[in-house]
């Protein structure tokens, strides 16, 4: 059996969509068991009504257990709360403030366990003028300044993917990790607050530094110049996308792929500063060469002069790809839907997530045994406060 490095650590996970799953789906994947608390019947919202079948809960749920408990019921906070103890975390992403009025707030669950991590992941934070509007991936790519890097100026363009609530499960995740090394050398509980606003900081800090170099607001435009980067078209069609940075021997290298080291003696482009300033007269030259050979030549002329460079795949030539395959970054469960592992290995080995998604309630019994006699446990069942399958 695999080893992992969060063995015996026990999570409870109150909350849904994106940002916490994601995250305790990484710690769920490094060995801790995550127990998600969801609501009673239809579970947490990005089921869709499809029980263990949707591929967005199952991308962020599998390997977790599920306690199905009606929260809104003084029994159901009790069971929580009587569950607390057994546990070394617990991480929500509710309204700020909803969870201490039912008395599973961070003092709360400290005065349960001393030694508790107690994390909670929220839109603006846990205060100030913003605390209390509802946000997703969207509002986070808003209010943190991603769309305004992302488009044209005068229009920014709506993300298709999901990097705000991604990066805010991985910041959630580093803190959880961090804490728990805390707890290790100190003994001493700890709590764990980020949220998408905080967290959308981390892809938004060239950015903010760009704009002090610049003394102005950046844009999606005045991040290649800098970068040295290039997306071009093929004569076959296929784009490819090239990222110089300021190494001047990677700008040689694309003038010898292209056979055109004129350029590299051009004084307009031959030093990093000229070619930043004439970025825009540069790069319609670069994409004119492109267009006059296949992908084949400029893969295996680029490859030889050592670019930087990649194809420009799609989601579906992401999961085909060699590289990917070599590096056992999927995982097919047996209905072909691919779960992403970790991106980490230990000796050499990348953790799996252990299982599959739960059903709705598919562990409610076996949790609750834990604090509750099988009678009570029936008792709540027949009172719908506790939701079992079976």
């Amino acid at each position: 059996m695999q080893h992992k490095p969060l063995d015996g650590i026990r999570i409870l996970e109150i909350g849904g969509y994106i940002s916490l799953p994601f995250a305790t789906s990484i710690l769920c994947a490094l060995g801790a068991e995550v127990v998600k608390v969801e609501k009673p019947v239809v579970g947490e919202d990005f089921r869709r009504l499809q029980n263990d079948g949707s591929p967005y809960f199952r991308q962020y749920n599998t390997g977790k257990r599920s306690l199905s408990v009606d929260l809104k019921k003084p029994e159901g906070v009790a069971l929580v709360t009587a569950l607390v103890p057994h546990f070394d975390v617990v991480l929500e992403n509710l309204r700020p403030g909803k969870l201490a009025a039912m008395g599973l707030g961070p003092e709360e669950c400290r005065a349960l366990r001393s030694d508790i991590v107690y994390g909670s992941v929220t839109g603006f934070g846990g205060g100030g003028p913003l605390a209390n509007r509802p946000a997703y991936d969207t509002i986070g790519h808003a209010f943190g300044g991603l769309y305004s890097l992302f488009g044209d100026a005068g229009h920014p363009q709506l993300a298709g993917g999901l990097s705000a609530d991604l990066v805010t499960g991985l910041s959630t995740a580093t803190g959880v990790l961090a804490a728990l090394v805390g707890r290790l050398k100190t003994g001493a509980p700890q709590r764990v607050e980020t949220s998408i606003m905080e967290a959308v900081s981390c892809l938004t800090t060239d950015g903010i530094t760009q704009s002090f170099e610049l003394g102005a607001d950046p844009s999606r435009q005045s991040r290649h110049p800098q970068a040295q980067n290039f997306c071009v078209q093929t004569a076959s069609g296929e784009f490819l996308a090239i990222h110089l940075s300021s190494s001047q021997k990677f700008w040689r290298a694309l003038c010898t792929a292209m056979d055109r080291l004129d350029l590299a003696e051009d004084p307009r482009f031959a030093e990093y500063r000229p070619r930043e300033a004439n970025y825009f007269e540069l790069a319609p030259i670069v994409a004119a060469e492109f267009d006059r050979k296949p992908v084949e030549h400029w893969e295996q002329a680029l490859t030889a002069a050592d670019v930087p460079f990649a194809p420009v795949l799609s989601m579906t030539g992401y999961l085909e790809h060699e590289q990917v395959e070599w590096l056992e970054l999927v995982e097919r469960q047996s209905d072909g839907l691919a779960l992403m592992r970790p991106p980490w290995k230990f000796d050499g080995e990348r953790p799996d997530r252990p299982g599959t998604a739960p059903r709705v309630g598919a562990h409610s019994r076996a949790v609750a045994a834990e604090v509750y006699s099988p009678e009570r446990i029936e008792e709540l069942v027949e009172a719908e406060v506790l939701y079992a399958e079976g």
